[in-house]
Order: C-alpha cells, then structure tokens, then sequence
C-alpha cells in the first residue's frame, strides 16, 4: 500500500521556522519525485518545492526561494522542507505528493498524495 505520512506543521510566529517530513512507504522511491505543494483556503493548490529523488534537482517556487529547503533522505525513504523566515502568507495546508520520474511543477501530474498537514504562520 501506497503511503505518503506528511508532518511537522504546527503554528509559529512570522519569522520562525518549521521543518516539514514526508514519509514515503510502498513505492520504489530512488524512482520518484516528491512535491511540496500547499493550499491556502479559497485559493488553488500551487507548487512550493520539489526534488527529484534520482538525481537531486529542485524547484522552488520564487514566493519561497532562500528561505525554504528541500532535501531527501533516501536512506529513510523521507523528504523534508526546511522553512524558515516564515510569513503569514505561508499560511496553508501542506501536502507532500509523489510523481514517477522526474518532478512537476503541477499537481494533477502527481500519482500519490499524503494528507496534509497545516501550517499556520500569525502575524
């Protein structure tokens, strides 16, 4: 069974940190990309970061350059962002997907989701 375990959300303040895990379980990972993508209430799931579990490349989304960080643990089968300098517009759920081969930018390309995990960000 296919299962994608995100966690880490939680509330902070602005300009604090968080550090989000994406647990990969029933896949073949090294085949895979995972993605970062977040959806704020009224508006459209978009892209936030992803990396390619292959060849480590990674996209980030230029709302969230120099202050998030991907990385991959292919050891521990498990993705995590890094976000610091966090903003109130930060503020959303955040799912972790996975694609096979190489990463996408747009979440309909995405085979397997995870469930969320809220990000609140208070001013």
């Amino acid at each position: 069974e296919v299962q994608l375990q995100a966690s880490g959300g939680g509330l902070v303040q602005a300009g604090g940190s968080l550090r989000l895990s994406c647990a990969a379980s029933g896949f073949t990972f090294d085949d895979y990309a995972i993605g970062w993508f977040r959806q704020a209430p009224g508006k459209e799931r978009e892209g936030v970061s992803c990396i390619s579990s292959s060849d480590g490349s990674t996209y980030y989304a230029d709302s969230v350059k120099g202050r998030f960080t991907i990385s991959s643990d292919n050891a521990k089968n498990t993705v995590y962002l890094q976000m610091n300098s966090l903003k109130p517009e930060d503020t959303a759920v955040y799912y972790c997907a996975a694609v096979s081969g190489s990463y996408s930018t747009m979440p309909w390309e995405y085979d397997y989701w995870g469930q969320g995990t809220q990000v609140t960000v208070s001013s």
